[in-house]
C-alpha cells in the first residue's frame, strides 16, 4: 500500500494513469492555498467532475475503509485537502460544511500568519490564536486532519498540545536534512511523536537539501527520525508538483498578500521556476526505489510497508474514521 500524504500536482488523466501505474493507493491532493470559500467551491466542483469522468482510475476517499477499497479495486484514492485555512475565511461553521463536501485535511496556515496562527516564514510566531483553538477543536469533533507542515514552531507546538486527537506534518522533513524554516526541529518531532502524530517526509528538492542529495542520504535521515520518533510515526508526503506552471509557483509564493516578486528560499539569483528534482525520484513510478532505499537503510519489511502507506492508514483510521 502506497499513501502519498501530499501531492500538489496539476492533475489530469495522464497523471491519474501515472499514479495508478506507480501503485499509489491514496494521494492527498491540494484544493486551496490562498483561495476564498467561493473559489474553493470551484475546486470541489472540478474534482467532482474528475470522479465522474475517470471512475476506472480514481475514487474519492473520506475514510480508512475507502482507502482499503481503493486498494482492492486497483484505483487511486483521492483525499481532498487544503494547504491553508483561507477557505473557511473567518467562519467556524465553514469547517463542517467543507467536511461535508469531502475535505479531510486542513493546514493551519501556509507560510504566513493567518487567523489561526503563524506560518514558518513569519519573523515572529504568536502561536495558535483564540480562533485557531476553536478551529482545532472543531476539526477534532468532525474528524479532519490538523496539518502543521508550513506552520511556525510555536504555533505547531501549540496545536499539538491543543488537539485532542493526533495531528500530522504531512509534507516536511527533520531540520537536520535541510535547515530551513519549512523543516521541523527535534523539539517538534519529539512532541509530535509523543502525541501519536505523523511525519510525512517530503521529497521536494529544497526540503531534502537539493537534487544532489542521494536516496541513501534521504533514507538515512529517515532512519535517524525513526530513532527519535519510532518508525511507526513516519510516512511519505512527496509534495510532487507534476505539470505545474511557473504561474502556479508565483501563486503559491505570493498569493494576494504581496505584489512584489516572491523568489522563495533560493533568492533572486536562483534559476526561476520549479526546482530540478533528484534522479532517484521524479514521479510516482519511483516509489519502488524509495522502498528499496528504506530497506537498504536498515528498515525491516514491516517498517518499510508502514512508512510507504500502512502507518498513514492507521493514522487516518484514528483521525477521520
Amino acid at each position: 500500500m502506497i499513501i502519498d500524504a501530499l501531492n500538489c500536482s496539476n492533475w489530469d488523466e495522464s497523471l491519474f494513469l501515472e499514479a495508478q501505474a506507480g501503485g499509489v493507493t491514496c494521494a492527498h491532493v491540494t484544493l486551496a492555498v490562498w483561495e476564498t470559500a467561493r473559489e474553493t467551491l470551484h475546486q470541489v466542483e472540478k474534482w467532482n467532475r474528475f470522479f465522474r469522468d475517470y471512475p476506472e482510475l480514481i475514487m474519492r476517499v473520506t475514510s480508512a475503509d475507502d482507502i482499503r477499497q481503493a486498494k482492492q479495486l486497483g484505483k487511486v484514492g483521492i483525499m481532498l485537502g487544503f494547504q491553508n485555512c483561507s477557505p473557511i475565511e473567518d467562519d467556524l461553521g465553514l469547517v463542517e460544511i467543507f467536511h461535508q463536501l469531502g475535505i479531510r485535511v486542513m493546514q493551519i496556515t501556509y507560510n504566513n500568519a493567518s487567523l489561526l496562527g503563524s506560518g514558518c516564514y513569519e519573523p515572529n510566531d504568536g502561536g495558535l490564536t483564540r480562533f485557531g483553538r476553536e478551529v482545532v477543536a472543531e476539526m477534532n469533533r468532525i474528524g479532519m486532519v490538523v496539518d502543521l507542515s508550513h506552520v511556525g514552531e510555536r504555533t505547531t507546538l501549540d496545536a499539538i498540545q491543543a488537539s485532542e486527537i493526533p495531528v500530522a506534518v504531512t509534507h516536511s522533513n527533520p531540520h537536520w536534512l535541510s535547515h530551513i524554516p519549512r523543516n521541523k526541529s527535534e523539539t517538534v518531532l519529539r512532541e509530535l511523536a509523543a502525541a501519536d502524530g505523523m511525519l510525512g517526509c517530503s521529497l521536494y528538492p529544497f526540503l531534502i537539501g537539493g537534487p544532489q542529495v542521494t536516496l541513501q542520504q534521504f533514507c538515512e535521515s529517515m532512519a535517524r527520525a525513526a530513532e527519535l520518533m519510532g518508525a511507526e510515526k513516519l510516512g511519505i508526503g512527496t509534495d510532487l508538483v507534476r505539470k505545474c506552471t511557473p504561474e502556479y509557483l508565483d501563486w503559491l509564493r505570493s498569493g494576494r498578500w504581496t505584489q512584489a516578486k516572491s523568489y522563495g528560499p533560493a533568492g533572486p539569483d536562483a534559476k526561476p521556476g520549479w526546482p530540478e528534482w533528484q534522479d532517484w525520484f521524479k514521479s510516482p513510478l519511483d516509489f519502488g526505489a524509495v522502498a528499496d532505499g528504506l530497506r537498504a537503510a536498515g528498515f525491516s519489511e514491516q517498517e518499510t510497508a508502514g512508512i510507504m502507506g500502512e502507518n498513514w492508514l492507521r493514522f487516518f483510521e484514528k483521525v477521520i474514521g
